[in-house]
């Protein structure tokens, strides 16, 4: 069966090379996460992929010096946000995407599966009849082979299921903003089993993202430091992945994947922010209604996941 999303987006790629995005990475080492500002070089109109805003468990408390570090940027450099994008409902970081958005404008998005999540992560915190399951918190909802533009810039949507049920890629001219299907070829590959994970549909769509033309520039939404490098580092191309990916490369098969994938999986510690991302992120960034007191709470559900 021909795969007309990725025909699209690979057509796209091998047309953008002369008028390739203007990328900017930030990168929040406490969860290892990179945000981008990316942006059209003619127009400067932008979008901010995966923002972070700070959280520290123990207080409780937000901060949002990398969202205003993305702000300055923007500002600085005179670009105009249309989007807000995220990959996926994160379970290592809090979104800032609402805060960015009152400062900056845009539309705060996502791929249509979100209500797969909502609804599995909406009975985990009990969530109360205010929280709507159909992915409504969120502006704009994104369906496989969608397409829009951030100024010239075309944009083509990839559904890649597998770490969550709702992730998607954006093909953003010849630059592909992967969220955690994949890592640095030297780290691998996403896990795949938190609720509604699938190691096979894992393989699938990072297969999928490597059918696009060898120099198909790749973002990684982490980097983890793997030993042997001193340095974080989050861009690559489908060539080198294909070669060296430790988990992916060329000549892993299916059923291997599947198999080291699922073993690896059952070794791995939960996210040390996943509760509290989580129930933020399904509400597209914005924290739980506050209580009859005027607080607002995070819910610990025990024993859990």
């Amino acid at each position: 069966m021909s795969d007309t999303a990725l025909a699209t987006a690979s057509a796209q790629v091998r047309a953008a090379q002369s008028g390739a995005p203007v990328i900017k990475a930030f990168f929040d080492e406490p969860t290892f996460t990179v945000s981008y500002v990316v942006h059209d070089p003619e127009t400067l109109r932008a979008a901010v992929v995966d923002s972070v805003l700070d959280y520290d468990p123990a207080s409780g408390r937000t901060s949002r010096a990398s969202a205003d570090a993305i702000s300055a940027y923007v500002k600085g450099e005179a670009l105009t946000v249309d989007w807000l994008l995220e990959t996926h409902a994160h379970a290592d970081h809090l979104s800032a995407a609402p805060y960015l958005q009152k400062e900056l404008g845009g539309k705060i998005a996502i791929g249509e599966h979100i209500a797969t999540v909502q609804q599995v992560f909406g009975a985990v915190f009990n969530a109360g009849p205010e929280f709507r399951r159909d992915g409504s918190d969120f502006d704009v909802l994104f369906a496989d082979g969608d397409t829009f533009k951030i100024g010239n810039l075309d944009v083509t949507v990839l559904h890649v299921p597998g770490h969550t049920p709702a992730c998607i890629a954006y093909v953003i001219g010849d630059a592909v903003f992967v969220g955690d299907t994949m890592f640095m070829p030297d780290y691998g590959t996403a896990r795949a089993d938190f609720p509604g994970g699938d190691a096979r549909k894992l393989y699938q769509s990072a297969r999928r993202l490597l059918s696009l033309p060898p120099d198909t520039r790749l973002f990684m939404c982490h980097d983890y430091l793997p030993e042997g490098r001193t340095n974080y580092a989050w861009e690559t191309t489908v060539e080198a992945e294909r070669k060296a990916n430790i988990h992916i490369h060329d000549g892993v098969s299916e059923d291997e994947f599947v198999a080291m994938r699922e073993a690896r999986d059952k070794t791995l510690a939960m996210p040390r922010l996943i509760l509290p991302s989580v129930q933020v992120n399904m509400r597209a960034g914005h924290m739980p209604p506050p209580e009859d007191n005027g607080m607002t709470y995070l819910k610990i559900p025990v024993d859990a996941l």
